[in-house]
């Protein structure tokens, strides 16, 4: 029925079905976990203006079955999530404590506080109660009426019900266990387990019944532990907002309405909000030291800090027009939009010290012919060199920037494997570019020969240049 439902959207070719988890350890999923693996047509056969956010939200709104929540994620992505964090969801808040009773009902607790927080999709608590159990309850007065032992009738539980081992089969290089236990009509029902016939060693056979009470109990269908304590969990998906901002405003809402919880019980927040946690503290090391070796690298090539911090100021405007590119396109900020940045501040550096070489250029014609005069150097003379020095070689600075676009602007239309990763990582490089492109060609001119002038008439229009040279 479910296959049908999703097969009358247009846009699926196949659906695979999986129940379970596989036989290995590997496999982290539980035992309850339902997948729906859905294949989709070529975008060329999808109608048109249909995105895949169309396509979820379609096939989520025709897929509501009572008791059951749907959680759409992609297959290699949440193997990566199970294996990375043991979650199959974005984010996951872990219920810690000491009875499966309190901690399901704390679960609940969370997952009420958590419903109506912006970004919050796929909400649900992990069952831990639902399973249901064979009890055999031995009547041990009973078992000594009858000269019986509880190995007695462990020994018939096992064989009859669970299947006890009785060899071996060799096919090849692999090997078969051969198990015995009864026929599926002597087992598949409590009545039937009832008359289970035990042998006594005075009285005959007697039915199970006689000396055991069996009946269904509900139990958790998968006990969970970390850290040598038992533990729920409250998963969930973020969507249409970013990860940070929705997973610190669930936080100060559960701290304001959880209060404080029992002792031995306490909450802790997994899943890719682990990841973003470390990507910033690792950022907070790494923003420091590409800035302070790209000042290094800009002091090495210039022998002079103010000419350094000069092509340095280029990194402001970069990061303005990318943030604004970022902020347009509606992308979250991410790992891969700080990788942007990062990128893009060499670019913008790179494009500053083109200029500032030409620039440099210039006033050494300047210097060298009015050294060689022994003549004063003129405001208008210098604005006349900067001027051509800026305007003289600019092609190759626009060579460079067209460089980076051209190879970046392709992927803003892309919709090919890994077009969505490039995409953050693109959009701050592409805005960056332009306004520290446009910063480079008309500010940095403007500074540089503010520059020179405050140095001319601090050290004598003359004498630093013939210092210098």
């Amino acid at each position: 029925m479910q296959d049908k439902i999703i097969k009358d959207v247009p846009e699926v070719d196949k659906v695979l079905g999986k129940a379970g988890r596989a036989s290995t350890a590997t496999d982290n999923a539980p035992i309850s976990m339902i997948e729906t693996i859905i294949l989709l047509k070529p975008k060329t056969e999808w109608r048109v203006g249909i995105t895949k956010k169309d396509i979820v939200n379609e096939l989520d709104a025709k897929l509501q079955i009572p008791g059951v929540v749907n959680g759409w994620t992609q297959p290699i992505i949440n193997r990566i999530n199970m294996l990375a964090t043991g979650i199959r969801t974005d984010v996951e808040v872990k219920v810690y404590g000491q009875n499966l009773d309190s901690i399901y009902s704390l679960s609940q607790r969370v997952k009420k506080s958590l419903e109506n927080i912006p970004g919050v999709r796929d909400l649900y608590v992990d069952p831990i109660t639902g399973g249901k159990y064979l009890t055999v309850d031995i009547n041990r007065d009973a078992l000594g009426r009858y000269g019986l032992t509880v190995d007695d009738v462990n020994i018939i539980v096992e064989s009859a019900i669970g299947g006890s081992p009785i060899g071996q089969t060799i096919e090849g290089r692999q090997r078969f266990s051969i198990g015995v236990r009864l026929g599926q009509d002597y087992r598949n029902s409590i009545e039937n387990l009832k008359r289970i016939p035990l042998k006594t060693p005075a009285l005959g056979n007697v039915p199970l019944s006689t000396v055991a009470n069996i009946y269904f109990e509900d139990g958790p269908p998968m006990i969970t532990s970390e850290n040598a304590m038992l533990r729920g969990a409250v998963l969930f998906n973020v969507r249409d907002r970013d990860l940070g901002t929705t997973v610190s405003e669930a936080i100060e809402k559960l701290n304001a309405e959880m209060g404080v919880l029992p002792n031995g019980y306490y909450l802790e927040w997994s899943g890719q909000y682990e990841n973003l946690i470390r990507g910033k503290q690792t950022l907070l090391y790494v923003l420091p030291i590409v800035l302070l070796i790209i000042f290094i690298s800009l002091y090495l090539a210039f022998k002079s800090i103010r000419e350094a911090f000069l092509s340095l100021i280029t990194v402001p405007f970069a990061l303005i027009g990318g943030a604004y590119l970022v902020y347009f396109y509606g992308v979250n900020l991410s790992v891969a939009v700080a990788v942007g940045f990062i990128a893009l501040f060499g670019i913008a550096v790179e494009t500053g010290v083109v200029m500032v070489i030409y620039l440099n250029d210039a006033m050494q014609q300047l210097v060298k012919l009015k050294g060689n005069s022994r003549e004063t150097i003129s405001n208008e003379e210098l604005k006349e060199y900067v001027v051509a020095g800026a305007a003289k070689r600019l092609r190759p600075k626009i060579m460079t920037v067209c460089v980076s676009l051209f190879g970046l602007i392709p992927v803003l239309w892309s919709t090919g494997v890994g077009s969505d990763v490039m995409l953050p990582i693109v959009l701050p490089m592409i805005g960056g570019v332009l306004t520290s492109s446009t910063h480079i060609l008309l500010v940095t001119p403007l500074i540089f020969l503010m520059a020179k002038e405050y140095e001319l008439k601090k050290l004598g229009k003359i004498e630093v240049y013939e210092t210098k040279h």
